[in-house]
C-alpha cells in the first residue's frame, strides 16, 4: 500500500489541489505512459489498481468539464477573434492586390526604360517609323474592344457575362505575360483595367443587394459573384445585412397591439425563418468556413437578442408584472418552439432567449402565486363548505385522467377554485420544462396548499374564538359550524393532497413525454413526487389534528371554562349512600354518540377514502383518552388527593374504559396505541386502589358483567334498529377484558 500512497501523492489524488497541478505529471514532454505504469504500478495490488483507475477516470471527467467550461467562457472571445481574422484576411487580399498593381507598374516602367535605351542605341535612320504613324496591332485592337465591351457589360449589369469577361482578361494577360506578345504598357493597362472593373462590379453587386425589391435568388447570385471576385468577407457581411434589412421591413407590417399570441407567433416565425434562411444561404455559398460561421453565429445571436427585447417590451413585461403567467408562458413557449427548430442547423439560440425571459417568468410566477392565495382567501370568506361537483366551464387540463378522475370529485367552492388555478399554473409551467422552474413552482404549490389549510383551520369555531382572544389579524373566513361542514374541510384537504395536486405537478416533469411514458412515470412516482406527497400529507395532518382537538375540547371543557373529565367523577361515587346505576359516564356517552354521528357523516363525505375516516375517528378517540391519561392534576387527585379512590369509583372507571374499548373495537378504530394506553390507565387506577389496602379484584365484577353493561349502553344509545346481532369482535385490535384483569393483578 505504500507504493500506492506514493503514487497517489505524486498524482495529488487525495489532496485538495487545483486541477492544473494534478495534471502536471501528464503534461510533461518526457511523459511515457508505458514506462510510467511500469515504474509506479508494478507493485500495486488489484484493489490499489482499481482505486487508481477510479481516480484516473474522475480526473478525466474533471479535465473534460474544465475544458467545456473554458470553451463556453471564451466563446465570445473566439467569435470576436474569428471576426477580426476574417477582416484581416480581407485587408490582406486588398493589400496583395495593391502590391501586385504597384509591382506591375514598376516592372512596366523598368521594361519601358530598357526598351527606350535599346531604341536609342538602334539606328533607324530615316526609315524609322513614329509611334503615331504606326498602324494598331491585332492585340491593340483586341484590348481596345475588350475594355469597351467590359464597360458595356458593367453598365448593363450583365453580371455573368462580366465575370466571364474578367476571367477571359485574366487568362489573356497571363498568356501574354508568358509569351511576351503584349507590350509592358499594354499589359499594365490591361491589369489595371481588370482590377478597377472587378472593384466596380463588386460595388455594383453590393449596392444591388440593398434594394428592397431584390429576391432570394438574386441575392444569392450577387453574393456568389462577389465571392468569385475575391471579396468573400464583404460578400458574407452583405448577405447578412440584406437579410437583416428584409427582416426589419417585414416586422414593420406587424401590429404589436393585436392579439398577443398571434403577434408572437407571426414575429417568431418571421425572425427565426429569416435566421434559418440566412444560415442556409451562408452554408450554401461559403460552406462551413470558421470565419464565416462565427460571423453568422454572432449575427444570429444579435438578432435573437433584439427579438427577445422586442417581445419583452410589447408582450411580456406588463403581464409578468400583473401575474398573468399564462400569457407570459404561452409567449415564451411559442418563441422557444420556433427557436428550437434552428438547433438542427447548429444554432443554439435558446440560451439567449432564456437569459432575457426567465426573470419575467419568475416574476409572473411569483405574482401568480400571490394572486391564487388572495383569490382563494376571498372565495373562502363566502364558502359555505358544502361539497359539490365542479362547474363545467373552465380550461381543459388535458388527458383523460383530468376529466374522468379529478373533475368528478366533490369539493367546496373555494377548493374547486383553488384546484383550477393550481392546475392551470402547473400546465403553464409544465410547458416550459427547459426553464427549470419546476422546483420553484413546487415550493409555490406547497406554500399555497399550506395557506389554504390554514384558512380551513381558521374556519373551525374554536379557531375563531382563539383569534378573538388573541386579537390576531387573520384573514376572514366563513365558519364551518356543523360537523358536516367540518368534515368537508378534511375532504377538501385529502382529495387535493392525495390526487389533484400530485396529478397537476407531475406535468412539471412529464409534459414533454408521450402518454404511455407519462403514465409509467406517474406509476413509478419519482422521488420528488413522493417527497411532495409527504409534505402535503403533513399539512393534512395539521388540519386533522385541529379537528380532533376542537371536538375533544367540546367534550372535555365546559362553556364556562370548567373540566368535565375530572377525578371527581370517580371519587364522589364512594361518598354517596345511594346505589349507583351502572352506566358509562356522560362524557363517554357523548363521545360515543359523537363518533357514531361522525362515522355516519364520513361515510358520505369520504367515499372511497374509508381508511382516512377510520384514522380520523381513531385520532379523535386517542385525543380524548390521552388528555386525561397525561393530565397530572387528574392523577394527583386520584392517587394522592384528600379523597381516595374506592371500589365503586374503580368499577365505574373500569366500565368507562371497557365501554370505549368495545365501541371503538366495533367501529374498527381501536388502535394498538389506544388499547395500550387504556390498559395502562386501568392498571394505574387498580394500583391506586391497592395503595389504600383494598383488594380490587375482590370487589370488581366478572369480565362478562362489564361487557354486558357496555353492550347494553351501546344499544340504548344507538337505538334498537341499529343492533340486531351479536357483538362484532372480529377486529384485529379487539381484546378481552380478562387481559386487563390479568395485567392489573401482576
Amino acid at each position: 500500500m505504500s507504493s500506492f500512497s506514493s503514487l497517489g501523492g505524486s498524482l495529488d489524488f487525495d489532496r485538495d489541489v487545483p486541477l492544473s497541478d494534478r495534471l502536471k505529471v501528464f503534461k510533461s514532454t518526457n511523459y511515457d505512459p508505458e514506462s510510467y505504469v511500469t515504474t509506479h504500478c508494478s507493485n500495486l495490488s488489484e484493489k490499489e489498481i482499481r482505486h487508481l483507475c477510479m481516480h484516473l477516470v474522475s480526473l478525466k471527467k474533471a479535465s473534460a468539464e474544465e475544458m467545456r467550461k473554458s470553451v463556453y467562457a471564451n466563446y465570445a472571445s473566439f467569435i470576436r477573434t474569428s471576426r477580426e481574422i476574417s477582416d484581416l484576411e480581407g485587408e490582406l487580399v486588398s493589400l496583395k492586390n495593391l502590391l501586385s498593381s504597384r509591382a506591375n507598374i514598376i516592372h512596366s516602367i523598368a521594361d519601358g526604360v530598357r526598351v527606350e535605351s535599346l531604341n536609342d542605341r538602334t539606328d533607324y535612320g530615316e526609315d524609322a517609323v513614329n509611334f503615331e504613324d504606326r498602324e494598331p496591332t491585332k492585340i491593340d485592337k483586341w484590348l481596345s474592344q475588350y475594355l469597351e465591351d467590359l464597360e458595356v457589360l458593367l453598365a448593363e449589369r450583365r453580371v455573368e457575362e462580366a465575370l466571364a469577361a474578367l476571367d477571359e482578361g485574366d487568362n489573356v494577360a497571363e498568356e501574354a505575360r508568358e509569351s511576351g506578345s503584349m507590350t509592358p504598357s499594354a499589359l499594365l493597362s490591361l491589369g489595371n483595367s481588370i482590377m478597377e472593373n472587378r472593384q466596380k462590379l463588386a460595388d455594383q453587386l453590393a449596392e444591388s443587394t440593398c434594394q428592397p425589391s431584390i429576391n432570394g435568388f438574386e441575392l444569392r447570385s450577387s453574393v456568389q459573384a462577389m465571392k468569385q471576385l475575391g471579396d468573400g468577407p464583404r460578400a458574407h457581411t452583405v448577405l447578412l445585412k440584406c437579410h437583416e434589412q428584409k427582416l426589419h421591413r417585414n416586422m414593420q407590417s406587424l401590429n404589436p397591439s393585436s392579439h398577443g399570441t398571434a403577434y408572437i407567433t407571426a414575429l417568431s416565425h418571421l425572425v427565426f425563418s429569416t435566421i434559418a434562411q440566412a444560415a442556409n444561404d451562408s452554408l450554401a455559398i461559403f460552406s462551413d468556413e470558421p470565419a464565416f460561421t462565427s460571423e453568422l453565429v454572432t449575427w444570429a445571436v444579435n438578432q435573437t437578442h433584439a427579438f427577445a427585447q422586442l417581445v419583452k417590451k410589447n408582450v411580456v413585461a406588463a403581464p409578468a408584472a400583473s401575474g398573468c403567467l399564462r400569457i407570459v408562458a404561452e409567449s415564451v413557449h411559442i418563441c422557444l418552439e420556433h427557436c428550437l427548430l434552428l438547433e438542427d442547423r447548429g444554432l443554439a439560440l435558446c440560451p439567449t432567449l432564456l437569459k432575457i425571459f426567465k426573470p419575467y417568468l419568475e416574476q409572473a410566477l411569483t405574482a401568480n402565486l400571490k394572486r391564487i392565495e388572495l383569490c382563494t382567501a376571498a372565495i373562502a370568506a363566502s364558502d359555505n363548505w358544502s361539497l359539490t361537483y365542479p362547474p363545467v366551464a373552465g380550461r381543459s387540463w388535458g388527458g383523460s385522467a383530468g376529466t374522468t378522475g379529478g373533475s368528478q370529485q366533490k369539493l367546496s367552492s373555494s377548493a374547486h377554485r383553488f384546484n383550477t388555478m393550481i392546475q392551470e399554473l402547473c400546465e403553464d409551467i409544465g410547458s416550459l420544462e427547459i426553464l427549470q422552474l419546476s422546483e420553484q413552482a413546487l415550493e409555490g404549490v406547497l406554500h399555497l396548499f399550506n395557506s389554504f389549510v390554514n384558512l380551513m383551520i381558521n374556519s373551525f369555531p374554536s379557531s375563531a374564538e382563539t383569534e378573538n382572544l388573541e386579537g390576531t389579524g387573520r384573514r376572514i373566513v366563513n365558519l364551518a359550524e356543523t360537523e358536516t361542514q367540518q368534515l368537508s374541510l378534511l375532504a377538501n384537504a385529502v382529495l387535493l393532497a392525495d390526487e389533484l395536486l400530485p396529478r397537476g405537478t407531475i406535468k412539471f416533469s412529464s409534459n414533454t413525454r408521450s402518454g404511455d411514458q407519462s403514465r409509467r412515470a406517474s406509476e413509478k412516482r419519482p422521488p420528488e413526487q413522493r417527497e411532495l406527497k409527504r409534505k402535503l400529507q403533513r399539512f393534512v395532518d395539521q388540519l386533522r389534528d385541529s379537528f380532533c382537538r376542537q371536538h375533544a375540547l367540546e367534550l372535555i371543557v365546559t362553556e364556562d371554562g370548567g373540566v368535565r373529565l375530572s377525578a371527581d367523577i370517580y371519587l364522589s361515587m364512594d361518598e354517596s349512600t345511594a346505589q349507583p346505576e351502572w352506566f358509562p359516564s356522560p362524557i363517554y356517552q357523548e363521545l360515543f354518540v359523537k363518533l357514531t354521528r361522525l362515522a355516519s357523516i364520513a361515510s358520505d363525505v369520504f367515499v372511497g377514502r374509508e381508511r382516512f375516516a377510520t384514522i380520523l375517528l381513531m385520532r379523535l378517540t386517542e385525543t380524548v383518552i390521552l388528555w386525561f391519561s397525561e393530565d397530572q392534576n387528574f392523577w394527583e387527585e386520584l392517587e394522592a388527593g384528600q379523597r381516595s379512590l374506592g371500589p365503586l369509583g374503580l368499577q365505574q372507571f373500569y366500565l368507562d374504559m371497557e365501554f370505549v374499548i368495545l365501541f371503538s373495537s366495533q367501529g374498527r378504530y381501536l388502535s394498538r396505541n389506544l388499547h395500550q394506553v387504556m390498559k395502562n390507565v386501568i392498571s394505574r387506577a387498580i394500583e391506586a386502589v391497592q395503595a389504600n389496602g383494598i383488594d380490587p379484584f375482590s370487589v370488581l365484577p366478572e369480565d362478562e358483567w362489564f361487557a354486558d353493561v357496555a353492550q347494553i349502553a351501546i344499544k340504548m344509545l344507538t337505538g334498537p334498529p341499529s343492533f340486531e346481532g351479536d357483538r362484532d369482535m372480529t377486529s384485529p385490535t379487539a381484546k378481552s377484558v380478562s387481559s386487563v384483569h390479568s395485567h392489573g393483578s401482576t
